[in-house]
């Protein structure tokens, strides 16, 4: 039912834009109006969202959620070991191997996905402002680091090449003379290695006898050590546009030569965050941002986006791991057991998960109800609270998604952890929250975040067909309250970003969830430049 202040404004809106038609001032067909007194989209915006494949309704959510905001999430608990966080002894350990060989023995198709779409230019923050900066010697602890260890990078080599061809000496003569600035210029810019502008998994993270290796070939290693099946091992990237021939270029380069080294075969295949994920930015007012030629102005969805890329993969089970957490082969033997504990753990309740849901197509009995409760309850930390547990509850709660996460012990890293959350429903289950989820007015929540004693490290192993072997529809099992607002600018102007639910975050939301802890050694994301320099890394 409209107010009646609503239909007072409706009603002189109108009449003033029906003036503007008549004068010749505002076409019937771009004639848009809101009860808010903001004028939306217009004839040529209905155009623009077309081609990107996003409908007018959606626009209109988006513009929606800028005013309202997303709600805090409501929290029960942080999780920890024996409430929601399982530690396997090492007998349960070679279980869970012995599990994930047996599961590929069948012949699944398992996939490792790899999001590694976003440029390294947040790698390298540090040294472009030195480049900027109005000295010309390393000054903070950062920079004299840096150049003090610099023949410990694996791109010290090529540095040093791209130097000499471009100023006509190597690194150390640049340095000698104090030319610091020219050196890391030549790292960053276009004519040197363009690392400022590169992807993270095009650059060279780890040095080797036969020559250095990108983040992207420790992946295709880290796929035929625990992701083969059947000799062959998939992996997927998530790749941008702009780099995505390039990506394409170097990996038919490298495959090869490990596909000999593991005797395997690669399926390698690469996707694009989708035009139909970018979310329309808006003013500080809630009204569209629009550029300078009035167009509205899109922007990437954030790594939520990646839902769609992920429901798109043909796959039993699919691992999902950021492109900087890799390390040297020296390393990796305990990265690739502890992966194989993950899925051995997830395989196992999938499972017993089928078993319980062919009991219900059958028509279970209480005792059997019981039984099929007490699973979903004890070994996938779902509380039903207010709910009733019957027939039709427990099939919802097993019936979807799967996921098993490792999480690591809290050292002050930056980022998300592991919680016992609210749902929709009013149950309560096992999720991934980061800090912008939280109420920080609460103290309660705070206590918990900051106390919390696990850490996400985006180490996923996903299982995405249901107990008939299809594949389920995973934007289905989003939660859209979960989205996150930020403040960005264009061209000096203050705008209002709009990012999806994240895609270990809202975008699994209504996924079974499990965490496992695994060692600090399998989590070594490189952040800065100067991460590279860690032991772990050389």
């Amino acid at each position: 039912m409209m107010s009646e202040t609503n239909f007072r404004n409706y009603r002189n809106l109108t009449v003033i834009s029906l003036i503007k038609i008549i004068m010749g001032k505002l076409s019937n067909s771009s004639l848009c109006l809101t009860l808010n007194n903001k004028t939306m989209l217009q004839e040529k915006d209905l155009k623009q969202i077309a081609q990107r494949g996003i409908s007018e309704e959606q626009i209109k959510n988006q513009l929606h959620q800028f005013e309202t905001g997303f709600p805090f999430l409501r929290l029960e608990a942080a999780a920890a070991i024996g409430r929601g966080i399982v530690a396997p002894t090492e007998a349960e350990r070679k279980q869970y191997v012995e599990a994930w060989q047996q599961y590929k023995a069948q012949g699944r198709r398992v996939v490792k996905f790899v999001p590694a779409s976003g440029a390294a230019s947040r790698m390298f923050k540090n040294m472009f402002a030195f480049v900027d900066a109005d000295y010309d010697v390393p000054t903070t602890d950062f920079e004299k680091k840096y150049f003090d260890e610099i023949e410990r990078f694996a791109f010290f080599d090529a540095l040093d090449a791209a130097c000499l061809k471009n100023e006509g000496k190597g690194i150390k003569a640049l340095i000698a003379e104090g030319n610091y600035k020219a050196v890391a210029a030549n790292m960053l810019k276009k004519e040197g290695l363009n690392y400022g502008q590169l992807p993270k998994g095009m650059l060279l993270f780890h040095k080797y006898p036969e020559g250095p290796r990108t983040p992207m070939e420790e992946h295709l290693v880290e796929g035929a050590l625990y992701a083969a099946s059947k000799g062959e091992a998939h992996v997927h990237f998530t790749v941008s546009h702009d780099h995505l021939e390039f990506f394409k270029q170097k990996v038919a380069e490298k495959a090869d030569g490990f596909a000999k080294k593991y005797g395997i075969k690669y399926d390698i295949t690469f996707s694009e965050q989708k035009p139909s994920t970018d979310t329309v930015a808006a003013n500080t007012d809630n009204t569209p941002f629009r550029e300078a030629d009035g167009s509205l102005l899109f922007r990437p969805g954030g790594h939520g986006a990646l839902i769609q890329n992920l429901n798109d993969i043909e796959a039993d089970i699919i691992f999902v791991k950021n492109i900087d957490n890799v390390v040297p082969d020296r390393l990796k033997p305990e990265t690739v057991e502890w992966k194989q504990v993950i899925a051995g753990v997830l395989v196992t309740l999938q499972e017993k998960a089928y078993s319980c849901l062919r009991q219900l197509d059958a028509g279970a009995s209480e005792e059997q109800l019981k039984e099929i409760a007490s699973f979903v309850e004890r070994d996938l930390c779902i509380d039903p609270k207010g709910n009733t547990v019957d027939a039709d509850y427990l099939r919802r709660k097993l019936n979807r998604p799967m996921r098993v996460c490792g999480v690591v012990k809290n050292v002050g890293e930056p980022g998300g952890g592991p919680f016992l959350t609210y749902n929709q429903d009013g149950t309560v289950s096992l999720q991934i929250l980061e800090s912008s989820q939280i109420d920080t007015a609460n103290d309660e929540y705070m206590k918990m975040f900051t106390q919390g004693t696990h850490f996400n490290p985006v180490d996923l192993v996903c299982a995405v067909r249901n107990y008939k072997g299809q594949p389920f529809n995973l934007p289905d099992f989003v939660d859209k309250t979960t989205g996150f607002i930020s403040s960005k600018s264009k061209g000096g102007k203050e705008l209002k970003a709009l990012e999806l639910p994240g895609l270990w975050n809202g975008a699994m939301s209504d996924w079974s969830t499990v965490f496992v802890e695994v060692p600090l050694a399998t989590f070594n994301p490189v952040k800065t430049v100067n991460d590279l320099l860690r032991e772990q890394h050389q």
